[in-house]
């Protein structure tokens, strides 16, 4: 199961290695900005959904000791999300701290693919 959790994550990144040229240091962080705008919202909608599955074992307890399960896994729930949100705020700060954007410098303000001329 390790093995294939290292597969999951190479094939999550290696869209990003297309464009992952690192020239500076600049590049690392846009690179880290990417990956975790990709792979964080996923990660808090599974925190929303684990909350969620602990609700409704809560709601669905019938003795003490499944309702103190259920307590837990919303606690638990509960810390989760707030520690991603927390990450995307502190990825954002950085990003605004720092003046990082995946806007090249050369551009008008749009990410945009490049043309292919035709003559004719």
């Amino acid at each position: 199961m390790k093995k294939f959790s290292y597969i999951a994550v190479l094939a999550a990144a290696l869209p990003f290695s297309a464009d992952a040229a690192i020239n500076n240091v600049w590049d690392i962080f846009r690179f880290i900005q990417s990956l975790l705008n990709t792979i964080l919202p996923l990660i808090i909608a599974a925190a929303v959904v684990y909350f969620v599955w602990g609700m409704f074992q809560l709601f669905l307890a019938g003795d003490e000791e499944k309702k103190e399960k259920a307590k837990t896994t919303v606690i638990y729930g509960v810390i989760a999300i707030f520690v991603m949100i927390s990450i995307w705020g502190l990825v954002n700060i950085l990003v605004n701290t720092f003046g990082l954007s995946n806007v090249s410098p050369t551009s008008n303000g749009t990410n945009q693919l490049p043309s292919v001329p035709i003559n004719g």
